[in-house]
């Protein structure tokens, strides 16, 4: 009986000790994981008791605020412009948050340590804890403007416009986009309807286009071809190049041909056999000279250049995560022919279509493109100021300016690729990269429309990117929304300095 006895008490004692390192271990390690977790009842409840701060452009037009409310709860959150900055501030659900909303929802929510003083002084002074403002780099007019043309087209697409100077996303647009106020509400019912609304359509609404879906460049990653081209030494702008209307690749029966099978003809290469500078078949996009130059530089060269431009980079955060823009290794010449004009297994965003432009604007040196320009307390005080950085070195200044003199010619030159776009334009200076690619994915039956471009040509101060999915020809689709982005922006500037 005492053996017995013994065996139960040994078994109870080893239950309770267990019992007592289970509870310290989530009292010590786990608590806060267990306050923060969306079945903490009282952490749920407690979110909407307090202000969280606002979310406003840099010329301080709110995007996302909370409104006061009756109820259970006191305050919720509302999009005032809704699906135009959608892909910007994401959203902010009682179980899920989105873009801004998740980067910065700490400092958005008040619990970020940097404000512990400041909620320690509003708890003495019996004050509401009230969250810091986000003060973002988007530009309101360019972002309404990049929206409205995206809109416009109809068509699924992104675009993004930054500064090639300091790399402040000026404009961050998605088509087609979604009202974040359906995900705001704190109806559960209305919730769970407005989501599997959004998640079932067939339009991916939620899914953000401009730094999320990935795109064959197409001739627009001639700019990164000529760069490694020019950066060789062996090569200019003035450059003659091998011709061909249509170019034979090793080792495949395949032909790679110019858009319409028309020969790349400069005035001097009329049966296409000869050769052209590299400028005109830059400037009307030959397909097989850039081919050829591609297979001779090779893989390697074309994928350096391509990962100094930012490709290949799963770690980009601007601060949302960035899908990365794909340039393969390539060692098959037939391939590498195909990868030297955008296509074959070459992906982008179109955020990675305005780093492109975006690094020659600035003589080759590439910002890190970044959303928050800074963080402000309640109190006002600035928590935090992002300082602009060097992303990578692309090209020499000698090399940019090259590259740059090229896709000026694409929109000056009559013959150019982007020339439709001049009239429109109003006398501002573009240079400018259209791209017409193959995607075989499309319900229009036509190629995913290209732009990558940046004004004005002599002072850069800004940079675009757009992709049309099933657009066509990028001067027809895309061009045109990078103009209205351009021209909403420069009106913008000359409006500020007249004032």
């Amino acid at each position: 009986m005492n053996h017995a006895l013994r065996r139960v008490s040994l078994a109870c004692l080893v239950m309770f000790l267990l019992l007592l390192v289970n509870a310290n271990y989530v009292q010590g390690f786990e608590a806060g994981k267990l306050a923060n977790g969306p079945g903490n009842g009282r952490t749920f409840a407690l979110q909407y008791q307090y202000q969280r701060g606002s979310i406003v452009t840099s010329d301080n037009v709110p995007i996302a605020a909370s409104k006061h409310i009756s109820g259970v709860y006191s305050f919720q959150r509302y999009y005032p412009a809704g699906a135009t900055y959608a892909p910007v501030t994401g959203y902010d659900t009682p179980y899920t948050k989105t873009g801004i909303e998740l980067a910065e929802d700490r400092l958005l929510a008040g619990t970020d340590p940097r404000l512990a003083v400041r909620n320690l002084i509003d708890l003495v002074t019996n004050k509401p804890r009230k969250g810091a403002t986000v003060q973002l780099t988007i530009n309101s007019v360019a972002q309404q403007a990049a929206y409205q043309a995206l809109k416009a087209t109809g068509l699924p697409g992104g675009a993004v416009a930054i500064d090639p100077k300091t790399g402040g996303i000026l404009a961050l647009a998605s088509y087609p986009s979604f009202n974040p106020n359906k995900l705001a509400t704190l109806n559960g019912t209305a919730l769970n309807k407005a989501d599997q609304k959004y998640l079932n359509s067939p339009q991916q609404p939620l899914l953000n286009r401009a730094i999320n879906e990935t795109f064959p460049p197409g001739s627009t990653f001639k700019v990164v071809t000529s760069s490694a081209a020019f950066s060789s030494g062996k090569y200019n702008p003035d450059t003659r190049y091998y011709a061909p209307t249509n170019l034979k690749l090793p080792e495949t029966t395949h032909q790679l041909i110019n858009y319409d099978n028309s020969p790349c003809n400069d005035g001097s290469n009329p049966t296409g056999t000869g050769k052209v500078p590299l400028i005109f078949a830059f400037t009307v996009s030959c397909n097989t000279v850039f081919g050829g130059l591609g297979m001779h530089l090779g893989g390697a060269a074309l994928r350096h250049q391509a990962n100094a431009f930012g490709m290949n980079d799963p770690t980009l955060r601007i601060p949302m995560p960035v899908s990365a823009s794909n340039y393969p290794p390539v060692s098959n010449p037939d391939y590498t022919a195909y990868s030297a004009i955008g296509q074959y297994s070459d992906t982008v965003t179109p955020l990675q279509e305005a780093m492109f432009a975006a690094a020659i604007a600035n003589q080759g040196t590439l910002m890190r493109p970044y959303l928050v320009q800074k963080v402000i307390a309640p109190n006002l005080s600035t928590l935090v100021v992002t300082v602009p950085s060097e992303l990578s070195h692309t090209v020499s200044p000698g090399v940019a300016a090259e590259v740059s003199r090229m896709m000026a010619d694409v929109v000056a030159q009559p013959y150019g690729t982007a020339h439709s776009i001049v009239a429109n334009l109003g006398g501002i200076t573009v240079a400018g990269k259209t791209g017409t690619a193959q995607n075989g994915a499309n319900n229009t039956g036509l190629d995913d429309a290209v732009f990558t471009g940046f004004a004005p040509v002599g002072n850069p101060q800004i940079a675009v990117g757009v992709v049309v999915k099933g657009g066509g020809l990028g001067a027809d689709a895309s061009a045109p929304v990078a103009v209205q982005i351009i021209k909403a922006y420069m009106s913008y500037l000359n409006s500020s300095k007249s004032k």
